[in-house]
């Protein structure tokens, strides 16, 4: 899903869920991938992701 669907679907703001993708585009969480210029967030993985973090 792109940063818009992602921020709606996961009530974030939009410029939080691109702090978020660029934070974590190469760490071992791999929700984010780059698509060209286009960053899309996998929806399963970021919710994994989520769950086990305390705070973001």
């Amino acid at each position: 899903m792109t940063i818009k669907e992602a921020s709606l679907y996961f009530n974030l703001g939009e410029n939080k869920m691109h702090r978020i993708a660029n934070e974590y585009v190469d760490s071992d969480y791999k929700f984010v991938v780059q698509n060209g210029g286009r960053t899309m967030i996998k929806r399963k993985m970021f919710e994994d992701f989520l769950n086990q973090t305390t705070s973001i």
